[in-house]
């Protein structure tokens, strides 16, 4: 992947850039993404990320971590139980766990030498989402105990794409701090807030909104999409 020093933090791959509405992302091979997830709440958004990235048939590969805290999280919002069959569970939908079969491998947190910590491993962009202001701070300060927050400083030193997709609220001082040193850094402050004025039905279609609006950010537009006419 083409790197070069003096383009923007965070848009190191050209073919990364958003691009206009409904276009694709020509002559680039299928996307290599990293997804993580940790003890923030929001779980849903995560099942919606990963249930679109599972059948678009762009992403190649997707190297998938969750956090010890974010299984706590998830098992009291998406009734997990335990980790075996771990990404089905998340998806609750055996169409869309079937497809991600072949695309989704699970990365333990645990692990610091897994593919993902290293730069030399062909990664084209990382979402931490929903990123806790636990994780948002490690990884603002280069604190790189765990695989999530290994992986997300390789992807800032390889100036490749890193959203974070932050859910705290109110924020001290510290949370801004840490969001500023991250922006800094290279990386894109996401936050997770929905959008309203298309007024969403479910919270499903509320979270597969949301989900739609960070893979175009990086490029990936969704057809069903919604497009604000005016």
């Amino acid at each position: 992947m083409l790197q070069t020093s003096d383009r923007a933090p965070g848009v190191g791959n050209p073919a990364l850039c958003p691009r206009k509405l409904g276009e694709d992302l020509p002559n680039h091979p299928p996307l290599n993404l990293t997804v993580a997830t940790t003890g923030a709440s929001g779980s849903i958004f995560l099942r919606h990320l990963l249930s679109t990235v599972a059948i678009d048939k762009r992403v190649e590969t997707v190297n998938f971590i969750a956090s010890d805290s974010a299984l706590r999280v998830m098992a009291e919002e998406l009734d997990i139980k335990g980790r075996s069959n771990l990404v089905a569970q998340i998806l609750g939908n055996a169409k869309a766990a079937g497809a991600a079969a072949a695309r989704i491998q699970i990365q333990s947190n645990d692990d610091i030498g897994a593919n993902v910590a290293s730069g030399s491993y062909p990664a084209d962009a990382m979402i931490v989402v929903p990123c806790s202001v636990g994780s948002l701070a490690r990884i603002a300060n280069g604190v790189a105990s765990h695989l999530i927050e290994r992986a997300a400083d390789v992807t800032l030193k390889e100036k490749r794409p890193l959203l974070l997709c932050v859910r705290e609220t109110p924020l001290n001082k510290i949370h801004i701090r840490n969001m500023y040193r991250a922006a800094d850094a290279g990386a894109t402050i996401f936050p997770l807030i929905p959008a309203f004025y298309y007024r969403p039905a479910s919270l499903d279609e509320m979270a597969r909104e949301f989900a739609f609006r960070v893979l175009g950010h990086l490029g990936l537009t969704q057809p069903e999409a919604f497009r604000w006419k005016g």
